[in-house]
């Protein structure tokens, strides 16, 4: 995600909603400004939280949402903030 990301709780609240949606994975801040992230879920529930990170939280102003789909892993146990 790109625009004003990062300082406004971005990374928290993305937390909040993943588990709220019964997510996996992981967000973080990314050096260039942006945050990155990691959703493993079911469908239904993944196409909630990109809906919700085109938003944010309400201090947050998303410019861009970029996305790449890969295979599901398994790997994940809870949904952290790196």
């Amino acid at each position: 995600m790109s625009g004003r990301v990062q300082g406004v709780f971005f990374r928290a609240v993305t937390q909040q909603t993943a588990k709220g949606f019964n997510l996996t994975g992981w967000v973080r801040n990314i050096a260039n400004g942006r945050v990155e992230a990691v959703f493993e879920g079911n469908n239904e529930n993944i196409d909630k939280i990109l809906d919700w990170c085109h938003i944010g939280p309400p201090s947050a102003r998303v410019e861009k949402v970029m996305t790449v789909e890969e295979p599901f892993t398994g790997e994940f146990m809870d949904f952290h903030i790196k």
